[in-house]
């Protein structure tokens, strides 16, 4: 929802219009880290059959009007100098921060929209059995901050389908931070966590007092 506002605020040029669920959204949750991490369900996972076509992206967005596919929605919302929105929602100009590298970016083509749950990754936790139209609201997902973001191509390809037992940002500051939004992504989705990734939550949220995961539950 807070990226519908920022798009507003960061592109005047465009009619954003407000994002619109296809389901009704259940009222966000609060947890500590720790509870948060608690609350997934741990199960094996398993990529058989799995492929990133099954996943639609990017689609128009929360304003197919506008000329701006999902990608570049975000672009704009994230975008701590807003860039300028050309025809056929052509971005110029801007600059973006990425969190998971702590680097400054100031070109739309230098960034790469990561998945904070991996394509694969959602397909192994629980997917496998969605339809493709949730497939496909997942992979879109504009309702929450931190479902897609907005960070550099090599960070994101650094990552690339790892869990955080396997893959953590390069800026250890951060990784309280993407630890909770991982668990928030997967709960927001009732997705489930193997055993190895649920070890490695917990031994991060040790070192994260304080630390809250706020997620909104997709029906």
């Amino acid at each position: 929802m807070f990226k519908s506002v920022l798009r507003g605020l960061a592109a005047a040029s465009l009619a954003v219009l407000p994002l619109t669920m296809s389901t009704p959204a259940h009222a966000a949750e609060t947890l500590p880290l720790d509870e948060a991490i608690t609350a997934l369900p741990v199960k094996g996972e398993s990529r058989e059959g799995y492929d990133r076509d099954a996943f639609r992206h990017w689609n128009t967005g929360a304003n197919p009007s506008d000329g701006c596919n999902t990608r570049a929605e975000v672009l704009i919302a994230e975008a701590v100098e807003p860039p300028t929105v050309g025809p056929r929602c052509r971005l110029t100009g801007g600059r973006w921060w990425s969190y998971y590298d702590q680097v400054w970016v100031t070109s739309a083509s230098g960034l790469d929209i990561d998945h904070m749950g991996p394509l694969a990754e959602a397909w192994d936790s629980g997917a496998s059995t969605w339809s493709a139209q949730r497939r496909e609201e997942y992979a879109n997902d504009l309702g929450a901050d931190a479902s897609l973001v907005a960070v550099t191509a090599r960070s994101n390809r650094s990552k690339s389908d790892q869990d955080p037992a396997q893959w953590l940002p390069p800026a250890a500051e951060v990784h309280c931070r993407y630890v909770a939004e991982w668990v928030g992504t997967k709960l927001r989705w009732t997705l489930s966590a193997d055993e190895a990734e649920a070890v490695a939550l917990r031994e991060v949220a040790v070192g994260c007092p304080g630390q809250t995961v706020t997620y909104e539950p997709v029906p």
